[in-house]
């Protein structure tokens, strides 16, 4: 369904300013106002104005300062802390300093998937059932009083039922003006929302906010939006409406984009657009001020990208994932010849970990807080030995075995009986995590889950053996080229900065070996089945999930791959339910080492 912008006629909560769309009036008295000729022009130098736009991003269902996998505060080796309880005390301390009606509050995307609190609410406590509860993110950020949030590419994990009701529960706009209805093309949410600052000369500010998404969630949530629901390219729509909002009487325009600045892409060329597009639309497209950069999780404070266009700096800004930093866009704004124009715009950000958690968001989501944490602390099983996932990007390790373990299983008896049982199942498997771990003893649902914080769901496409091996030619790019006789160190020896972790795969069922002192694309060596070197036209069955199946990674061969069976249940859920049906979780009757790194046939580990 379209969003039909007649509907979003309101006022913002956090700023007190009239908030519309395309469509909406001024009153009379904000039209007098703008009169010239005024009460407040009468002295050039009081013809300034200044305020500050906060930003967060990729807060990935976080709420508190806590690690619902290891059921404990949040830490990291930096000693960040996460969570919207410590961001609420930074907006609140900025609001004071600067006083709230001289403030706005808006967010980048990737607000209801990451963590287990934002599962529960999804998935386990619906608030898509009837009489169900208000999504603790909305919750928190209705209580901070956020003025606009764009939409992220994993708002669309749960499917669109989801989100439209968190979109509902939210006292403000989800924004996305390049999340188009398929069959009409019109808008599928708010494209914008405008916002009025009342200023002590007169005329009103009035400021615009364009929310941009990610393209590539054509790819990565296909099986939610296809046929449903398009994704144009950032610049493209950024292109159509930065005039549109100018010629509405647009002061300042901000975009808050959930596409990382870089412009490198985990999609290859499988769209016409770009995934990480922030800094080319500063650069291509006139008319902005600042854009709020989300969805690369990665902290800069400033980062100015001068307009081919006008040759003004365009400043952009991202703060960390998870509610680590807090953006603040500082504007100095001057009135001249009838119009406010920006003299002035500056962007730093603020560190969550000098603050307290806001005492008035812990009272509010204490009791979903314990209903998580009740909830993953179930034992659902017992292993008999511990496992980690701390060597995984390097070594063959129990841990990403019993991931694939589980997805052969789960494929062979799905295809059993029919057309493909025959063929060989083998599993593709990432590290998503180097912290995973499964203790010796009982093991709970955060264990288990901790393996899989994504919500991919499974699915089984055939490859030939010759395709195989190209797959895993492309996944051994991950590793830095290494002469033999030269030192390694295991945490230098992966391209984790240009391939993350969750892009390199390991498939469990073939042995083999890769040369790390080989260039990228001659790595795989001694590939084989059953102790039979893998026949290039023998067909085997790959368990994958569904992100690499839609292309996710760029990896070859698999999203044209034929499709023979899928799933809708979550991973995730899929070893859950395996770990509580076997009972006992034993590495001897699925790990081994298959796979290892070499130079010139010598093992590196």
């Amino acid at each position: 369904m379209a969003f039909d912008r007649r509907t979003f006629l309101g006022t913002s909560a956090a700023t007190g300013a009239a908030v519309a769309l395309a469509g909406a009036t001024s009153s009379p008295a904000a039209a007098a106002a703008e009169a010239p000729g005024v009460a407040g022009e009468a002295s050039a130098k009081s013809r300034t104005y200044s305020f500050t736009v906060m930003g967060t991003t990729d807060l990935h269902g976080n709420v508190f300062n806590w690690d619902y996998f290891t059921d404990k505060e949040f830490d990291d080796k930096a000693h960040n802390d996460v969570g919207l309880a410590k961001i609420s005390t930074l907006v609140n301390q900025v609001r004071a300093e600067e006083g709230r009606c001289n403030t706005l509050m808006i967010d980048a995307g990737d607000t209801i998937q990451g963590t287990q609190l934002s599962y529960y609410y999804a998935k386990v406590d619906p608030i898509t059932a009837r009489r169900g509860p208000v999504h603790p993110m909305a919750q928190a950020m209705n209580a901070i009083g956020y003025d606009a949030a764009a939409l992220g590419n994993h708002e669309f994990n749960y499917g669109i039922p989801v989100l439209r009701k968190f979109e509902e529960q939210c006292d403000f706009p989800l924004l996305g003006a390049n999340a188009l209805d398929a069959k009409t093309l019109r808008p599928a949410f708010a494209p914008y929302s405008m916002h009025r600052l009342r200023t002590p000369h007169g005329r009103d500010v009035k400021v615009a906010v364009l929310g941009l998404t990610n393209p590539g969630i054509a790819i990565w949530d296909k099986a939610n939006v296809q046929g449903k629901m398009t994704f144009p390219g950032l610049e493209e729509q950024a292109a159509k409406y930065v005039p549109k909002l100018r010629s509405m009487g647009a002061d300042v325009v901000i975009v808050s984009a959930h596409s990382g600045s870089s412009g490198k892409s985990s999609y290859g060329d499988q769209l016409p657009y770009i995934e990480n597009a922030a800094a080319l639309v500063a650069e291509q497209v006139p008319g902005i001020d600042a854009i709020l950069v989300g969805h690369a999780h990665t902290e800069i404070p400033e980062y100015r990208v001068k307009n081919k266009a006008t040759g003004k700096d365009v400043v952009l800004s991202e703060p960390l994932k998870w509610g680590q930093r807090l953006t603040l866009f500082d504007f100095e704004l001057s009135w001249s010849k009838g119009c406010w124009s920006v003299a002035k715009v500056s962007a730093k950000v603020l560190n969550s970990n000098t603050v307290a958690e806001d005492p008035k968001i812990v009272r509010l989501l204490s009791d979903e807080h314990k209903k998580v944490v009740a909830y993953v602390n179930q034992v659902i099983g017992t292993s008999t030995q511990a496992m980690s996932s701390a060597e995984g990007p390097v070594k063959d390790v129990a841990i990403i075995d019993l991931i694939s373990h589980v997805q052969v299983e789960t494929v062979k008896a799905a295809l059993a009986g029919g057309e493909y049982a025959a063929l060989p199942v083998v599993s593709q498997a990432s590290c998503f995590s180097r912290t995973a771990a499964i203790p010796a003893g009982q093991v709970t649902i955060k264990d288990a889950a901790g393996l899989y914080p994504f919500e991919n769901t499974l699915e089984a496409r055939v490859l030939t053996g010759a395709q195989l091996k190209d797959y895993l030619e492309f996944s051994a790019r991950y590793y830095v080229r290494t002469a033999p006789g030269d030192v390694v160190d295991p945490a230098k020896i992966t391209n984790a900065e240009a391939t993350p972790d969750y892009n390199y795969d390991a498939v469990y069922g073939l042995a083999y070996d890769i040369d790390i002192a080989q260039p990228a694309g001659s790595r795989i060596v001694n590939l084989s089945f059953g102790g039979q070197p893998v026949d290039p036209a023998a067909r085997f069955v790959l368990a994958v999930n569904n992100y690499r199946a839609s292309g996710g990674g760029n990896f070859p061969h698999v999203p044209q791959a034929k499709q023979v069976w899928a799933n809708s249940e979550e991973i995730r859920n899929t070893i859950i339910q395996w770990v509580k049906a076997k009972g006992t979780i034993d590495p001897a009757q699925f790990a081994s080492v298959d796979w290892r790194l070499t130079r010139a046939g010598v093992p590196v580990f």
